[in-house]
């Protein structure tokens, strides 16, 4: 029997349809149509998150290859997007973007810099992913989708990647005007292997080769008791790379060591979790394994007693992870979720437990951002966070269409950039030496 079909056996259909439509509702609820900016959460007032413009521009493929919008209406929020992203490029160091970078948060209607956010590298690779994933799909004749295509290619163009590089190779996180360079520079595994692969392969500012090996050097190898991985505690950390690259089959030098790929990686970070929680060593109520999920998102802020009885002191936002921490009884439904490419009977056994033991946690077909069946609440689902976020929204889409299509992965193995950069990152094998071939 195919694989395929069995995995896609242990899915209701209709219901993952029915989710992942509802997860792209997010950007046509959130999004300034005249400039393509989408609002970071639901909350009022709220202001954008240049992630999530990424991950929106990399959702309107799947929304127009399911039919929930026609081509030409993609087209045209897409062509205002990118007219807003080149235009905005005056390189006034506080107003919008600076040597192609943007800054982390901006005002929706506006496109100004707020809440004195920093120039965000990784979070302008995940614009930029975006960027390439819409202007690949988009490339008809016509003359929206020719103005798509070449105002992508001079967005992608402009960033210095280059210029993040300092002392030893080692890539700064950020910067702001008059302070500079950010002191974090990104070392451990982490959502910054997007980063490095889009820097590694730009044709105009490329970061070095070097770079790549001096970050991959402060990556862990954790042997634990569901296996040994390249070790990174929140789920997103190992999800988010993956919703724009096919790391099926490739490997780099870290993972070629280990006989392994950041997809079976994946793998066994999601095993981790699913051990931990049936573990569940903090005694947080619901915990098994059909119920897990820890990773970055908001929290109750508070000191509570449990439903156990005991006091304990619940963080706002915080990078959650298994094994090693931080863990206060939230969890993060779409998280869950998000890991259908990898473990899809798992994934869908964690839906169905989770629909029928917190119904609640579910509104309009949406996930929130998180949820703590361990406080004291109306239902068992106990304290529900009041928001739901673009860049979980986005991520769920494109999930849920690589574990169904493969599209997205599709899109980024056909673009230049992402298989120069693979090549420069020490990538081999698979669909990259095929496609070489």
């Amino acid at each position: 029997m195919d694989a395929r079909a069995t995995e896609h056996e242990t899915i209701d259909a209709g219901l993952i349809d029915r989710l992942q439509r509802a997860a792209f509702g997010y950007f046509r609820l959130f999004t300034n149509e005249a400039n393509g900016l989408v609002a970071d959460t639901s909350l009022p007032d709220w202001p954008c998150s240049i992630a999530a413009v990424g991950f929106a521009l990399s959702c309107y493929p799947v929304a127009v290859t399911r039919g929930w919008i026609d081509r030409a209406e993609a087209g045209c929020i897409v062509a205002a997007t990118l007219r807003f992203l080149d235009d905005a490029q005056t390189d006034a160091a506080g107003e919008t973007s600076h040597r192609g970078f943007f800054y982390h948060f901006l005002d929706m209607a506006t496109g100004l810099r707020v809440w004195n956010s920093e120039l965000s590298f990784m979070d302008t690779a995940i614009l930029m992913a975006g960027v390439l994933s819409a202007s690949a799909f988009l490339d008809g004749p016509d003359a929206v989708e020719a103005e798509i295509r070449e105002r992508a290619a001079r967005i992608f163009g402009r960033v210095d990647w280059r210029w993040t590089e300092t002392r030893g190779h080692a890539v700064h996180m950020g910067w702001k005007p008059r302070r500079g360079f950010l002191p974090d520079r990104w070392t451990g595994f982490s959502e910054s292997l997007l980063m490095f692969v889009l820097g590694l392969g730009s044709e105009t500012s490329p970061l070095s080769p070097a770079s790549y090996e001096t970050w991959l050097d402060t990556c862990d190898w954790y042997e634990g008791p569901a296996g040994g991985y390249v070790y990174a505690g929140p789920l997103f950390i190992h999800l988010f790379p993956h919703a724009w690259i096919d790391f099926r089959g490739i490997a780099d030098r870290l993972t070629r060591r280990h006989a392994t790929d950041y997809c079976e990686n994946t793998r066994t970070a999601i095993r981790t979790h699913r051990v931990y929680a049936a573990d569940n060593p903090h005694r947080f109520s619901g915990y098994c394994d059909d119920l897990w999920g820890l990773t970055a998102c908001n929290g109750a802020k508070a000191r509570l007693t449990l439903r156990n009885g005991r006091r304990v002191s619940i963080a706002g936002y915080a990078a959650r992870g298994a094994p090693f921490g931080p863990d206060d009884g939230t969890l993060a439904p779409w998280a869950t979720l998000s890991c259908l490419p990898f473990a899809p009977a798992e994934a869908a056994r964690a839906l169905r437990h989770l629909l029928a033991a917190y119904p609640a946690v579910l509104s309009d077909d949406r996930f929130p951002d998180s949820f703590n069946p361990s406080i004291r609440g109306d239902g068992p689902e106990g304290w529900v966070a009041r928001r739901c976020t673009g860049i979980d929204q986005g991520l769920l889409v494109m999930s849920i269409e690589n574990f169904r299509s493969g599209l997205c992965w599709r899109l980024m193995r056909a673009s230049p950039i992402v298989k120069r950069g693979l090549a420069a990152a020490g990538f081999r094998g698979g669909w990259l030496e095929a496609q070489a071939d």
